[in-house]
């Protein structure tokens, strides 16, 4: 129906005849010549309809926007001084000859070029108009560029597309399953893949040696700007290898890909382990793009007369850490209590500062509620931190886990008010982790997944645990985990003993991971592999603020569907073919009744 796309149509064309079908982005009346520009997914064309050409004109007319439209017409120079040099298309127009309404359009709901005064809610109700934006289209488009390139990549280094189910089994991996009842097996129930991660295993113990996929993934669980209950993953796993061959790999995909898309060299990817990232910044997804590093001051704090520090700084699970600003004297009191407020998202219950005013004249040079504690150390304190004049210090005192929480988020805060960035972009590699982690009872979980390897030995592993390493590694990128992976147990008296670690006894194990320790009895290989979040991915190379910008057709932060409105009610009749029944609510009386 069309010779071009409107984006397609430049100076070189100049004199040829085109047909073009699109929208009407806008309609301009100048003095008896309308003026319609016509919007594709490639970009926007100026289209001239002069009275002379009846029909056509009577037609444009009465076009309105988002009217559906096809143009025949000559591609001619714009006149001087009407040029647009911003626009692709801005030297030249479509003067028309033939003008047809293909479709026509009620009013939307908002208008293209002033969504931004619309609530993201009114957007997502109606995202087929949001969609439209040249602004949504460009970011789907890089998002399409993205998984091509990513496919060429692994497709070149010997991996194989295989998809996986998506109706499978419940697996404990760390978020709430969302469960499928199944119609021909009553009272049992299917469950959608967190990941593919035992698939993915099992196909190395197939054979396949190197396995990749577009995934989907499903986890029911508390959103945030990056996060959504259908996400998708790049995942791969490769056969006989270490960790230092799937990190190379991943990063010369990583590296591959900005060239090719953004035309970004990215700088060297260090490599840093998980103790020193909660030690130096107080986050395992550090931004090395800002300058600031948490600094401990346990020992100077110990005696002071001070039970806020004094306290942490002597409990075996406390931490006492100072940040400091360079320049941060500047902030104003109001803009400290802000900041207080907000650590206390993180359980923080207050937050200490010291403003550098002078440091030649000592404690008179320093301005802060808590600097008469600090008489006999404060010069060790402020040489520590390397401060000097017209620098805040802040100080996160409790225990270890809220003050890394706590000042590792108000660090990335303090970069972002500040604006203290140092560079674009700040790759890197988090490795040796922790194989377990324990909540405030001391119960152990897995850190990542029950499937990650330690680098010990099962009788090291049991005999002291909560100090077992294991052979795990994250991608990071400006602060945000781009992806994670591990090498991952390939023997079957390891992956016993990893779950008796954990609890999860003989029987426990047979029912949820039967398959998997069945397949290991029959000459599983060393492998491991690594899934990168596609839409953290495309949300960073883009520049959006949250990944539902870079996702068609999103949920909103209660995982709800706006547009179809999912999830919703069905029929008596279906939920009696699954042998569900549900529960009345209670009614609710007033006194009177």
């Amino acid at each position: 129906m069309r010779s071009h796309y409107c984006g397609q149509l430049n100076e070189t064309l100049v004199d040829q005849e085109v047909t073009l079908c699109g929208w009407v982005h806008r309609r301009r009346d100048h003095g008896g010549v309308i003026f319609l520009d016509m919007r594709d997914r490639d970009g926007i064309a100026q289209v001239v309809v002069d009275p002379d050409t009846q029909d056509a004109f009577a037609t444009a007319d009465r076009a309105r926007s988002e009217f559906v439209l096809r143009i025949h017409g000559r591609i001619r120079l714009r006149p001087e001084g009407t040029q647009n040099p911003n626009m692709p298309t801005g030297m030249i127009e479509v003067l028309a000859k033939q003008v047809e309404v293909l479709n026509t359009a009620a009013t939307p709901p908002f208008q293209l070029d002033e969504h931004g005064k619309v609530g993201e809610e009114v957007r997502l109700k109606h995202r087929y108009i949001d969609l439209r934006r040249p602004e949504m289209i460009d970011k789907l488009r890089l998002r399409s560029r993205i998984t091509h390139s990513v496919r060429a990549y692994l497709e070149s280094q010997g991996f194989l597309d295989i998809e996986t189910p998506i109706l499978t089994r419940a697996t404990p991996e760390g978020a709430r399953d969302y469960l499928v009842p199944s119609r021909t097996h009553e009272g049992h129930f299917f469950a959608l893949p967190q990941s593919p991660q035992l698939f993915k295993q099992l196909l190395m113990v197939a054979g396949l040696d190197r396995y990749y996929q577009i995934a989907k993934c499903f986890r029911d669980e508390d959103l945030r700007a990056d996060r959504q209950p259908e996400f998708t993953q790049i995942d791969l796993e490769a056969s006989f290898v270490d960790e230092d061959a799937i990190m190379g790999i991943t990063e010369r995909m990583i590296r591959q890909l900005f060239q090719e898309v953004l035309e970004v060299d990215l700088p060297e990817f260090p490599r840093m382990p998980y103790a020193e990232a909660m030690q130096r910044y107080g986050s395992d997804k550090p931004d090395l793009r800002i300058p600031l590093e948490l600094v401990d001051v346990d020992d100077l704090m110990k005696d002071v007369d001070f039970k806020v520090f004094s306290g942490p700084a002597n409990a075996d699970d406390g931490r006492v850490a100072a940040l400091k600003v360079s320049g941060g004297a500047k902030l104003t009191r109001k803009e400290i209590d802000e900041y207080t407020r907000f650590v206390g998202i993180y359980g923080a219950k207050g937050l200490a500062w010291i403003k550098v005013n002078e440091r030649a004249k000592g404690l008179e040079g320093l301005q802060s509620p808590i600097v008469k504690f600090m008489d006999g150390i404060i010069e060790t304190l402020l040489d520590r931190v390397g401060a000097e004049d017209g620098d805040i210090i802040f100080f996160g005192a409790d225990k270890t886990r809220i003050v890394n929480e706590a000042i590792g988020a108000l660090r990335v805060r303090l970069g972002e008010d500040l604006d203290l960035y140092t560079r674009a972009w700040a790759p890197l590699w988090v490795v040796d982790f922790p194989m377990f982690e324990a909540d405030d009872a001391g119960r152990l979980s897995a850190l990542h997944h029950p499937f990650t390897a330690p680098s010990c030995s099962p009788e090291a592993l049991k005999a002291d645990p909560a100090s077992a390493l294991s052979r795990a590694y994250d991608m990071v990128l400006n602060g945000t985990e781009l992806g994670g992976g591990s090498i991952r147990i390939h023997d079957q008296g390891m992956q016993r003993t990893v779950f008796e670690v954990l609890g999860i006894g003989e029987a426990e194990a047979e029912e949820k991971f039967g398959f998997l320790l069945d397949a290991l009895r029959f000459g599983a290989p060393p492998h491991g592999g690594l899934a990168f979040g596609l839409d953290r991915l495309v949300m960073l190379m883009t520049g959006a603020r949250t990944i539902r910008e870079v996702i068609a057709f999103p949920k909103t932060q209660s995982a709800a569907d706006l547009m179809t409105d999912a999830p919703g009610e069905v029929s008596a009749d279906q939920l009696k073919e699954l042998n569900i029944r549900l529960r009345q609510k209670a009614k609710v009386t007033t006194g009177d009744e």
